[in-house]
Parts: structure tokens; sequence; C-alpha cells
């Protein structure tokens, strides 16, 4: 067999590994929060048919010997990296109960019900050691990682997404919860929804509607912050219950919205039949040291895990350090289709001329089978 049919089936086989690369890009042009693959080749095995050698030279540094370079056969080419471009594209209008990332960062979604419980920075912890420590939590806990917002409420009360996966953030916060990383906490028997701080950061959770609002006694005021608790408020005690359980029925909202700061709020009516809001809570924006390291695990999502070449992850509210959102925005793909036809034709001749070395190998075999004649 000649070497030259060997590299040209390797070449076919990449080639065509590149057109499948392309033909998934194309397919998903208009798929929301679609991230391009780009494919490149790499070089395969060498047979050495003469080493590289420097020469020799006599004890008075005159040459005898020439050097000489490494004469080597290829075998074609195959597979080199099949890179994943994280670029955000332009979002596009859509209204309604949904939401764009405007910069870095993904929501966090998981198919079942949990509730993590961050470290928070104490005693002679380092921040280093908790982001670390809350990173491995966070990667073993196999979430869904998605860019696209597309939110809506099911029969239970919780916030899912497109794909029916939970989505996970922060209620708000109650006397004694941890709200920022440095273990700041907040004081007070009432989250105000007024403030961009009153969430608790400490405990990761599916977003549910209130299963109860504990309102004032003469159940009159709608201003929202001051005519509701977020959960029963013992004042005897001075204690909060615990908000819902997945036995309590949530609450039914009239109207569900969230804003540029990832405030999910509900709208619902007191006892006077006037409108009022609350707070569900916060979404939670994830960010990676190195996204492309992330896997693709279709349905728009990607997945992590402990070994991979991600990195650390963080979690946070969106503000600050971190993206912000854009509300009734959804992010589309970032396909250019101009590159993919392009590269489309350059892969499509690299195909053809591959398989004209095919051709022309047979012919060649063919020749020396005719010898004999």
């Amino acid at each position: 067999m000649l070497k030259a049919m060997d590299s040209a089936v390797a070449g076919l086989r990449a080639h065509q590994n590149k057109l499948d690369v392309i033909g998934n890009n194309i397919a998903n042009v208009n798929t929301n929060g679609y991230k391009s693959q780009n494919y490149t080749f790499k070089d395969s095995l060498y047979t050495t048919a003469a080493s590289s050698s420097g020469g020799q030279a006599n004890t008075a540094g005159a040459a005898t010997v020439g050097g000489i370079n490494a004469s080597q056969y290829g075998y074609g080419s195959m597979t080199g990296v099949i890179s994943t471009d994280m670029s955000s594209t332009t979002p596009s209008y859509v209204g309604g109960f949904n939401a764009s990332i405007n910069g870095q960062g993904f929501f966090v979604t998981k198919s079942t019900n949990l509730r993590l419980t961050f470290s928070a920075v104490s005693g002679t912890t380092s921040k280093a050691d908790v982001d670390k420590s809350n990173s491995a939590l966070m990667k073993n806990s196999q979430f869904s990682f998605t860019r696209v917002g597309q939110f809506s409420l099911d029969a239970n009360g919780y916030v899912v997404d497109a794909n029916q996966n939970f989505v996970y953030g922060y209620q708000p916060a109650k006397s004694g919860d941890t709200i920022d990383a440095d273990g700041k906490t907040m004081e007070g028997k009432n989250a105000d929804i007024t403030n961009p701080e009153a969430y608790d950061i400490k405990h990761l959770q599916p977003l549910r509607v209130p299963s109860s609002v504990n309102w004032k006694s003469d159940g009159v005021n709608t201003t929202a912050e001051r005519d509701w608790e977020f959960g029963k408020y013992a004042a005897a005690t001075g204690a909060y219950q615990s908000p819902n359980t997945d036995a309590q029925t949530a609450l039914q909202m009239k109207s569900i919205s969230i804003d540029d700061s990832g405030i999910i709020k509900g709208t619902l009516e007191n006892k006077q039949g006037n409108p009022v809001t609350v707070v569900i809570g916060k979404v939670a924006l994830a960010t990676f040291q190195n996204p492309e390291g992330l896997t693709k695990a279709g349905n728009n999502t990607f997945v992590t895990n402990n070994v991979d070449n991600a990195g650390t992850v963080t979690t946070g509210v969106p503000g600050g350090a971190n993206s912000t959102l854009m509300a009734g925005y959804l992010e589309g793909s970032n396909v250019d289709l101009a590159k993919e036809f392009s590269d489309m034709i350059t892969a499509e001749r690299g195909f053809q001329a591959n398989s004209k070395m095919i051709t022309v190998s047979d012919e060649v075999l063919q020749e020396l089978v005719n010898m004999k004649r």
C-alpha cells in the first residue's frame, strides 16, 4: 500500500470531521445562546528515513563530515483542536420573563432540587481557601450552566428554564444570614427589597414562590418592602421559620418579572385586594476561570467537573464584579455565516484534493499490477 493513499485517507477523515463541525454550526445559526466551534488540523505520524545530524569536526575544529537535516515521510492529517468561541453576541428583545447576561457568566440550573451551603471567610481561613472549597462543591454538584435565560414558573411555583431545570439563586436574607463573601450578615428582622445586598448568598437553592406572606396587622399598606416578610416571622422569639417547604403550596402569583440586577418579583393581592409586589429571590451567576474548558451537554447547557480545564468557578449575584442582566432579552447564536460558508468551501476543496490523491494512488497501483502482463 502506498503511503500516499494512507495520507489521503487520513486527510479525508479529517476534512469530513471539519465539515461535520461546520454543519453543526450552520444548523444552530438561530439557536439561542449557541457558541460556535472552530476546527483545526494537525499533522499525523512520521517515518524517519534519515535522522538529523550536526556533522563532525576534528580536534582542530575543521569539519570532516557535513551535517544533514532529517528526512521523514508523513501520514496525513488528523483532528487538532475543536475549540468553542465563548464570545457574546447581540441579544434580541423578546420581552416577558426572560434575561440575557450582559458579559461573562452563566445561569445555574439543575434537573433536581438541591440546596448548597457555601463556606464563608472566618477565623484563620483565607478567602482563597474558601473560594477553592466552594468551587469544588459547585463542580461536584453536577449543575448545568446556560447562557439562555428563558424562564417560567411551573405548577409548583418553582422558577424553571426552557429545559424544565430548576433555576438556582438566592432568597431574600433574614436576620443573621450571610450576605457577602467575607461573612457579613444581614441585620434586622426582614430583607428590604430596595437593598441589592439583602440576599442570603451562603445558600444556593432553587428559586420558588413563597408559600406564605406574613402581612402587617393592618393589611392595608401596599409598599412592597414594608408590607410583607419572606416566611413567617415570630415577633415573640425574633426568629424566622422556613420560608417554604416542598410540602407547602406556593402562593398564586398574578404576574412575575425579572430586572437587570437579577431580582425576580411576583405580584399578588393583599387582604384588601390591592396588588403588592414580593421578591421571590435573585438569580445566581457562575463565572469560570476558563469557560472554554466547559463541556457542551446539548440543550444550550454546559457541564463541568473537578478534573476538567474550566478552572475555578465562583458564584454570586449579578452586578458588581459580575455581569449585569438585560431583562426581556435573549442571547442569540454567535455563528458567523460568512465565515462558515468560506470554511465550508475550503474544507470541500481539501476533501476533493484528498479524494483525487486516492484516485492517483489507485492508478499507480494499477500500473504496478499491469507490469506483470
